[in-house]
């Protein structure tokens, strides 16, 4: 067994055995970090399947790639909202939940929610799902405002309190399909709603909060958050999570929670699919199929810090993940959550102004 894994790939930045003298390689193309560190060698030692791991670092790369065709890949992680775009597109091929043994372990009342993207659920299989909401430092914030609302998106979109948390810094997530919906639903209206007036509202509420942001880099706002640049961001649940096992372990007096807002606000998916053209299908089954294993998906969650859509997995989680409430939220507050969606190419053009325009602070 030893000399059969003795060769070792570097791939994408980490390190896996891959078997020698394999006839065909799976390439998978996903995040960094969105593996616990032993799901790509475990697979290799379990399957035997000389296995490849390429890295994206947004969702734009990923999805230029797939449309352009002929990528290589064989298993991809786009976002439900890229997914749905790449179906429309005809750059993914159905995948027969019969085909994957482990399909039942799904939970199907998030099967039912990632529908609205991938009718039928032919095409997505879903991997993780998290929310857009609120992460703050407590001391720092209770030092300024003792009764802040944490639970609220008030701390952001009334300016009054905002305001209390200029000097110690706040950071908003690069990503107007997420951000632009919540501004809607906090202000009652449809988070996906095409009227201009609606637009205009939104806008204005986002531009009441833009003098008090420190900076809206995403890939920032973990480090920011862990080591206490920054009192109070809105991201998602699973950096929020991070952020939190950084600042602990660094052990210097920095926490960091985080609260689902009770407005409401944008449930996203992360999934599992397979290109067109892939070159390996049935390699990418295996994959899939082995990450619905409810222990592998476990393992992960607990490395990454977000749900994962597997019922048959949860009690695997590691309690503290898995009895937190803003990471597995309860049916009440699922209620409340609404799924992050594609626009048409002329609503896009809007938000897309609409963002820019609070990117610029409206100058």
């Amino acid at each position: 067994m030893l000399k059969r894994f003795a060769q070792v790939l570097a791939v994408g930045g980490i390190l896996a055995a891959a078997p020698v003298g394999a006839a065909e390689t799976l390439h998978i193309y996903n995040f960094s970090d969105y593996f616990a560190e032993d799901t790509i060698s475990n697979f290799i030692a379990k399957s035997g399947i000389d296995t490849r791991l390429d890295l994206f670092d947004s969702l734009e790369v990923l999805e230029t790639r797939l449309l352009t065709g002929g990528s290589g890949f064989d298993v991809v992680y786009p976002s439900s909202t890229v997914g749905e775009r790449m179906i429309q597109a005809g750059a993914l091929q159905p995948i027969d939940p019969a085909s994957l043994s482990n399909y039942g372990n799904l939970d199907k009342d998030l099967l039912k929610l990632l529908a609205e993207q991938d009718p039928g659920n032919k095409y997505l299989v879903p991997y993780m799902w998290l929310t857009t909401g609120i992460a703050y430092n407590p001391d720092l914030v209770s030092k300024r405002l003792p009764d802040a609302p944490t639970d609220s998106l008030d701390i952001f979109f009334k300016p009054e309190i905002a305001q209390k948390f200029q000097d110690c810094g706040i950071g908003v997530v690069d990503a107007p399909n997420e951000v632009i919906p919540i501004a809607l639903n906090y202000l009652g209206l449809d988070p996906y709603s095409t009227n201009a007036e609606d637009l205009e509202k939104a806008e204005k509420l986002l531009l009441g909060l833009r003098p008090y942001i420190r900076h809206m880099q995403s890939g920032q706002l973990v480090s920011d958050m862990a080591s206490g640049q920054l009192c109070l961001a809105l991201m998602w649940s699973g950096d929020a999570g991070i952020a939190a096992s950084r600042a602990e372990e660094a052990d210097a007096g920095v926490a960091v929670e985080y609260r689902i807002p009770k407005e409401g606000t944008i449930i996203s998916f992360d999934t599992m699919a397979i290109p067109v053209d892939a070159p390996h299908p049935e390699l990418a089954l295996s994959f899939i199929n082995y990450i619905l294993e409810p222990q592998t998906v476990a393992d992960i969650s607990n490395y990454v810090y977000y749900a994962n859509a597997n019922a048959a997995a949860t009690e695997l989680v590691e309690e503290s993940i898995r009895t937190n409430p803003n990471i597995y939220p309860s049916q009440d507050v699922r209620e409340k959550l609404f799924v992050d969606k594609s626009l048409p190419p002329r609503q896009t053009r809007e938000r897309t102004r609409v963002w820019t325009t609070f990117r610029s602070g409206g100058n």
